[in-house]
């Protein structure tokens, strides 16, 4: 079906866009407060102050619109279209022959430039920020590691430097979490400040005062020579924090669909799990459809019980809503999980779900 938009159209989109920028800043105002508030706990650690926990949250600012605006959306479509059910517009609206169909299209068109624009958002300036204000806090709190956007983490240990491409906390032999790295190369310097040796391991796991190095490969530089030695495992003696390099970490829900893709790539060619990361990359993927499914399925109250208005009646349905969804989405993708399903079958179910639950009404409604 074609949609040329009129002016009932621009109406209603005026009136929706309006009460989902209204509760999505006031949510969004209340995470911000909520985030500078968990910050704190951090002042006075290394250099780390007030200044740097609001720089830090106001970095996350875009990633944070990003995560709630499912929420603002479906109680901001609601609340809109109850207002304009209190004051009878809807009713006025519907005698002039327009259907629920039509006006609910006028509500999803808008969300879906809404929606556009918050996915274009997250892939650059969220991923960006999030990045930034790891770093800044790293570099505040840690004055020994840092962490690239594309080099991943670096660290110093007198006169050896440590890159990761990545981490992750794996159970140990204790049943305690333990941090391991991957792809690890060491740049050990000499007094003078050249490069003596670089050694690379597979992985590192942290142990008792020292750090097991798996598939070593240690190459030497002599002042005429080079030796390349080969080992199965070492232990590199350091005094490096693992709380403190897992810190600098990025976490794969903070990060671009494009990093998550380079991350998952990297981890299938080289055997590790990588499903942390495709349930992430997927959820990006589906994030615009469970926007649209989400409301359109919550549409259909505003067409009946409703229309006498009461904006506690439409906050409370608008909020169990979205609980309500993003539970079942959560269920589904732990399910994939445990499963070990496709994410792309566990992330189809919940808004497939509600879109046949939104046309069920419709048609309760429309009989």
């Amino acid at each position: 079906m074609r949609f040329t938009p009129r002016i009932h159209d621009l109406y209603v989109g005026k009136v929706v866009l309006g009460t989902v920028l209204l509760v999505w800043a006031v949510l969004l105002g209340l995470d911000v407060t909520n985030g500078i508030s968990g910050q704190l706990r951090d002042v006075g650690r290394g250099n780390f102050t007030f200044t740097h926990a609001i720089v830090f949250t106001l970095y996350t600012v875009p990633r944070r619109a990003y995560t709630l605006f499912p929420t603002a959306a479906v109680i901001g479509a609601l609340m809109g279209l109850g207002q304009l059910a209190a004051s009878s517009e809807l009713t006025a609206l519907r005698a002039l022959g327009l259907s629920r169909r039509r006006l609910s299209l006028s509500v999803a068109v808008t969300l879906a430039i809404l929606t556009a624009g918050m996915v274009l958002c997250m892939e650059t300036a969220g991923a960006w920020g999030q990045t930034q204000a790891d770093n800044l806090k790293a570099a505040a709190k840690f004055g020994n590691v840092a962490r690239g956007m594309y080099a991943g983490l670096w660290a110093r240990e007198g006169d050896t430097f440590l890159n990761a491409q990545s981490g992750d906390l794996v159970a140990g032999a204790d049943g305690n979490s333990q941090l391991q790295l991957q792809d690890v190369r060491l740049y050990q310097l000499d007094a003078d400040g050249r490069l003596a040796s670089i050694t690379h391991a597979a992985n590192a796991v942290h142990v008792t005062d020292s750090w097991l190095l798996r598939n070593v490969t240690r190459t030497t530089f002599a002042p005429r020579s080079v030796q390349q030695d080969k080992l199965p495992q070492e232990n590199w003696p350091s005094k490096l924090d693992p709380a403190a390099l897992a810190a600098t970490l990025g976490q794969p829900r903070y990060m671009s669909a494009a990093d998550l893709s380079r991350s998952i790539d990297y981890r299938t060619r080289n055997s590790l799990d990588a499903r942390d990361y495709e349930e992430v990359y997927w959820g990006r993927w589906f994030y615009p459809i469970n926007v649209l499914a989400l409301c359109l399925a919550a549409i259909p109250f505003a067409f009946g019980s409703l229309r006498s208005g009461g904006m506690g009646k439409r906050l409370f349905l608008g909020i169990m809503f979205a609980l309500a969804f993003w539970l079942l989405q959560l269920l589904f993708g732990r399910m994939g999980t445990a499963l070990r399903l496709d994410y792309r079958l566990a992330y189809t179910a919940t808004p497939v779900l509600m879109l046949v639950i939104s046309y069920w009404l419709f048609k309760r409604r429309s009989s």
